[in-house]
């Protein structure tokens, strides 16, 4: 009996010791639009490409990137239905964080609730796995930058740089060329485009990609308007 027999089975394992339904999960991830970040000495950003496949969608009422608290935001690949619902039971976390403790959730805290709920639905009977990996910016208490990445699986790992998504090998090999430990924000933001420009199909503009940003300075998160990227792509150029 091969692997094949196991693979409609979420909460059993193959002789190989595999859950084949969280591999698919990662398939799924694997062909979602390119999401990637960058942690800087003095911020974080994170960004992600927003192209439609028909040119008739409204792309004002397509976002990828959402706030969670004041200081911390999540940028996805994969099925945006389920990254909905991450963000909503986020959201709510961090606002039972808020009314306990009287102040903003830390980002690890914030990762760790996620993560958790995303393992969750590997172990559950009539669910299926979260079919994104997610990208996490913000701010510790300390007011340390940090990113992290959550997979479907409920695995979380902090990245100095990392991508995901469709193209994720090469544009984790252009970063591992451009990163340096003492980076600062700017040259991280442009990094950034410089990065989701390799592997772009067709024309980058600021109405086709989003970046947000979070900075030591003040630890809020915020998304760049599209005129604050298109100024960004004109320097890149």
């Amino acid at each position: 009996m091969g692997d094949s027999a196991y693979s409609f089975s979420l909460t059993t394992f193959s002789r190989t010791g595999k859950l084949l339904q969280i591999e698919y999960a990662l398939n799924a991830v694997a062909n979602g639009r390119t999401s990637l970040g960058i942690c800087a000495k003095d911020g974080v950003v994170i960004a992600t490409d927003k192209k439609m496949t028909s040119s008739l969608v409204d792309i004002h009422d397509v976002t990828k990137i959402e706030e969670i608290t004041k200081d911390s935001g999540f940028v996805y690949s994969g099925l945006g239905p389920d990254y909905r619902v991450l963000v909503r039971k986020a959201r709510k976390s961090a606002q039972t964080y808020f009314r306990t403790y009287m102040e903003h959730e830390p980002v690890s805290q914030l990762v760790k609730s996620t993560a958790g709920v995303m393992q969750e639905y590997t172990q559950s009977g009539g669910v299926r796995p979260f079919g994104v990996s997610l990208l996490v910016a913000g701010c510790d208490a300390d007011g340390t930058p940090r990113l992290y990445q959550v997979d479907p699986s409920g695995a979380y790992f902090a990245w100095k740089a990392t991508a995901i998504g469709k193209n994720y090998v090469n544009a984790k090999n252009f970063l591992e060329k451009r990163f340096q430990d003492d980076m600062e924000l700017e040259d991280a933001i442009h990094t950034a485009l410089l990065t989701l420009r390799e592997g772009f199909e067709g024309e980058m503009t600021a109405r086709n990609i989003e970046v947000g940003i979070v900075s030591t300075k003040d630890r809020v998160f915020r998304l760049l308007t599209p005129e604050q990227v298109q100024d960004y792509l004109d320097e890149a150029t």
